[in-house]
């Protein structure tokens, strides 16, 4: 089965409490992939997931459902390489700072661990079709192939029978 790393934006949108017509539409489509198709794949998570729902940014209404969805994910090691990929990212300026949390720590865990997609709903700095290219070579000029970043819609697996 492909890998997906389950970044935090995710589990954000399946428990918004937000109410404009995007975030409905976001966490309707967010809640169908959980529910309907996430079977099909191998998911998991790191560290950096569970502190960023962790903190007093995010509303009690969501972080104690957003956290719960976490339980009996695997957690994918925040290693030194993790940590050195992060930081090149950094510094070639295809992700924020800092290089110890956040998008590239997301990213970097997915491309060290070999993971083959990377969900988010982060269009700003993670599923932005302007920065692929950049992320591409930064990845490629340490052996690594990046993930697909891929926000839910594009993972509904429809069933042709």
């Amino acid at each position: 089965m492909a890998r997906v790393y389950l970044e935090t934006s995710f589990f954000s949108e399946c428990c918004t409490i937000r109410t404009g017509e995007i975030a409905r539409g976001r966490r309707a489509t967010s809640l169908n992939w959980w529910n309907e198709h996430a079977t099909r794949f191998d998911l998991c998570i790191s560290n950096e997931v569970v502190r960023e729902l962790s903190t007093p940014d995010f509303p009690e209404a969501v972080r104690g459902p957003a956290l719960a969805m976490l339980s009996g994910l695997p957690l994918l090691e925040l290693t030194g390489d993790v940590m050195g990929v992060a930081s090149l990212l950094v510094a070639e300026k295809v992700m924020p700072r800092p290089a110890v949390e956040g998008d590239a720590m997301h990213l970097a865990a997915a491309v060290v661990h070999r993971i083959e997609y990377l969900m988010t709903w982060n269009q700003k700095h993670l599923a932005n079709p302007n920065k692929r290219t950049h992320l591409m070579i930064a990845c490629a000029r340490l052996g690594y192939l990046m993930p697909q970043i891929v926000t839910p819609d594009l993972m509904i697996v429809e069933n042709k029978s």
